[in-house]
């Protein structure tokens, strides 16, 4: 059975994570989701309110992390998830967490991002020239780490799926399973 890989932490958006997941899973893949240290990890919704300029944060699931990003060894893996939230923020600067998504690249698998998600890719300088989308707050982000930034639903660039938010759940998890069925 192929396994894939989920990288993630704390303030995840919930939906983000479980949703994949349990896609990858009704397809027949191994899921292991790893963040910095094995835990129970504490997700967070992300929904929009009248009368907030952004989104707004509220408690969501929680759920152990299978590894370590030190256990983690990516030639075990056909590809990778990487959801939004909060959690990208801080992870960018883990050093193993950046050691396994250069290996996924460099290794020409599958990558998944989402919302924030791309603010990993852009960390391990794997953005360059390529087309992405991201949440749309993170357009300028996107272009400074060399990409072109498109406002869809998916932007598929090679191997890798790219998409805005949950709502684009649907059209980027469809993308993904294309690839993954040809190169996963």
């Amino acid at each position: 059975m192929a396994k894939i890989l989920i990288v993630t932490g704390d303030a995840a958006e919930s939906l983000e994570v479980m949703y994949p997941y349990q896609r990858l899973l009704e397809e027949g893949y191994e899921v292991d989701i790893a963040a910095p240290a094995r835990k129970q990890l504490r997700f967070v919704v992300h929904d929009f309110e009248p009368g907030y300029d952004t989104y707004t944060e509220k408690p969501g699931y929680t759920w152990p992390a299978d590894l370590a990003f030190s256990e983690v060894d990516p030639g075990d893996y056909v590809a990778v998830v990487i959801p939004g939230g909060r959690a990208p923020e801080y992870l960018r600067n883990d050093p193993e967490l950046r050691k396994i998504l250069k290996a996924f690249f460099d290794s020409d698998k599958p990558v998944a991002q989402i919302c924030h998600g791309p603010l990993l890719t852009a960390a391990v300088g794997s953005l360059e020239g390529r087309r992405v989308t991201a949440y749309p707050a993170l357009e300028l982000d996107m272009q400074a780490a060399g990409a072109t930034f498109q406002d869809s639903a998916a932007v598929v660039d090679g191997l890798l799926v790219s998409s805005r938010a949950w709502p684009d759940h649907p059209t980027w998890m469809r993308e993904f399973l294309k690839i993954l069925r040809t190169k996963g």
